[in-house]
């Protein structure tokens, strides 16, 4: 019984960890998604409208990066 239990230990430390993995993976999808969507969005702005936000082109993909990635 004791070498059953052990397989049940194993089968289930297993599927944590492939549960942790697709977690981080969905959640580096996510970030990439919301890192997109912010460059498209600033990039379809003018360029009067950007400054009046007080943001250069130069800027948008560094804005977007920590919008995504530094939460």
């Amino acid at each position: 019984m004791a070498i059953a239990s052990n397989i049940t230990t194993v089968n289930a430390g297993a599927f944590d960890r492939i549960q942790a993995a697709f977690g981080a993976l969905s959640e580096r999808v996510a970030q990439y998604k919301l890192y997109r969507a912010t460059i498209n969005e600033l990039q379809e702005l003018s360029n009067r409208e950007l400054a009046d936000l007080g943001i250069s082109r130069s800027m948008i993909k560094r804005l977007a990066y920590e919008a995504a990635y530094k939460n």
